[in-house]
């Protein structure tokens, strides 16, 4: 079975527009059930941005979801593939500006780490994002136009309930 690895906005954009906590509540039950059963994943950055925000998202993971399902970006598999994601983006500076390529590359973005991620575990894993490609923006760095180079899938979260075949 292919991993659903989730990036931030998973979480961010499900709690604070789509899916609030206080209101779809079988959302959220059903989002740690995947998680329980191991269908879905995240890493430890993702996790990092999410708890910078003091909120009642951040609560409902401290209380729902395992530290082991947020999984550790340095083992040297990761790192390995994370060296490969810097190079990359550093090879797109005739495409995109500095400062997209430096907001891509921060320490604590998850995005990067996401991608080598998902890069070093399995050939089948499929990130999660809410990102739309845009291959032609030069201010921004997009997780679909990074995975379309590095022949990783992704979905977004209807897409992802779909393939899994779950509703809620």
């Amino acid at each position: 079975m292919s991993a659903f690895i989730v990036d931030s906005n998973f979480f961010i954009q499900s709690h604070r527009i789509t899916y609030p906590l206080d209101v779809a509540t079988t959302f959220w039950e059903k989002v740690k059930k995947l998680f329980e059963d191991g269908k879905v994943i995240s890493i430890d950055k993702v996790k990092d941005e999410i708890f910078k925000n003091d909120d009642e998202l951040k609560m409902w993971i401290k209380v729902n979801l395992s530290n082991e399902c947020f999984k550790p970006t340095d083992t040297q598999e990761v790192l390995n593939k994370y060296k490969e994601v810097v190079n990359w983006a550093s090879s797109k500076s005739d495409h995109y500006v500095q400062n997209a390529i430096n907001e891509f590359l921060e320490f604590e973005n998850a995005d990067a780490w996401l991608i080598a991620y998902a890069f070093a575990i399995d050939e089948n894993c499929k990130i999660v994002t809410q990102e739309k490609s845009e291959p032609n923006r030069k201010s921004k760095i997009k997780i679909p136009d990074v995975c379309n180079d590095f022949n990783i899938q992704y979905k977004n979260i209807i897409e992802m309930f779909r393939e899994l075949g779950e509703r809620f």
